[in-house]
């Protein structure tokens, strides 16, 4: 018992800081849980799909900084879609197709050519940002159907739908992790590439398997927060990279590859989204809130990189 809940310590210890945000929260200003607490849950939903795919993009021992324009893309794909007159099922899929490719994209420069992933999503970043922003000039995706609109923030039965279906593809994940060969994977080759390849694991098609994940998953994100409003903004995904990455890391996966857990994700994602929430509500100065994940990425790094050290010298 006493090894299984130290198998969960940070994931203990990040869920205590979150229900202490709330209980403070609770006694300094009740009307939070009134305005905001539902919002941050639905605003949630999307950040919990990436953080699924980073979530094994880091366990593999990579790291992916162009989702916020590939959600972009995907966003405004959807839209566009929408707005042509096509059917929810096809824009739904072509969405989540759109993402696949281009997390095929980074996938095969890293896993078959060998290229540093954080060299490589930086430059596709950085294509992903100028051909969305030579594609758009800037210009919003309006006069969206209303079928497509359903799910808006005014409509109650819509935001259940989105916060569930994250939870429940949350749920099917964090059990292919558990339980499937394809899961197990990906921890074996963050943990040591060579051991996996001895043990009969091909490192380069899991590699690429998890940025094609990435990708998928960035697109149904893209969708389930484009279908919220009544425009979409270009720019939606900006900076959703710096946000995703706080989140997986304050949950305990470790930077350095090989450890982390999907339910410490998920309460990462809680956490940094309350926190934001709360930021907003109680001073309006939202930029604090970037500031805050830098500063989590930093402290966690550093803590990956401390505990390593002793590791290696005890």
């Amino acid at each position: 018992m006493n090894l299984g809940i130290a198998k969960f310590k940070r994931e203990i210890s990040v869920a205590a800081a979150y229900l202490a945000l709330l209980l403070i929260l609770a006694l300094a200003t009740p009307r939070f849980f009134q305005v905001e607490f539902r919002d941050t849950w639905v605003s949630a939903a999307p950040i919990l799909l990436v953080a699924i795919g980073m979530t094994l993009v880091i366990v593999a021992r990579h790291i992916d900084i162009s989702i916020g324009w590939q959600f972009s893309i995907c966003a405004v794909v959807a839209g566009l879609l929408a707005r042509y007159g096509l059917p929810m099922p096809a824009v739904l899929a072509v969405t989540i197709l759109t993402g696949a490719a281009m997390g095929a994209i980074n996938g095969s420069l890293i896993a078959f050519l060998g290229l540093p992933s954080i060299v490589v999503t930086l430059a596709t970043r950085q294509i992903f940002l100028q051909s969305l922003g030579w594609a758009r000039q800037g210009e919003l995706v309006t006069n969206l159907p209303d079928r497509f609109q359903w799910f808006g923030q005014s409509q109650l039965t819509g935001q259940n739908i989105i916060v569930f279906s994250a939870i429940a593809i949350f749920l099917i994940f964090a059990w292919a992790t558990r339980w499937l060969a394809a899961g197990r994977e990906v921890y074996a080759v963050g943990s040591d590439l060579e051991a996996a390849r001895l043990a009969g694991v091909k490192p380069r098609r899991v590699v690429f398997g998890v940025f094609v994940l990435m990708g998928a998953l960035v697109g149904l994100a893209a969708l389930l927060q484009s279908v919220r409003f009544a425009e979409v903004d270009p720019r939606s995904g900006d900076g959703m990279e710096l946000q995703t990455i706080a989140a997986v890391v304050v949950g305990g996966t470790a930077i350095s590859g090989g450890r982390g857990t999907l339910l410490g994700s998920l309460i990462g994602v809680m956490l940094l989204g309350t926190i934001g929430a709360a930021l907003v509500f109680l001073t309006n100065q939202p930029q604090w809130d970037k500031a805050i994940q830098g500063l989590i990425i930093l402290a966690a790094v550093a803590s990956d990189g401390f505990s390593r050290r002793r590791k290696h010298t005890a």
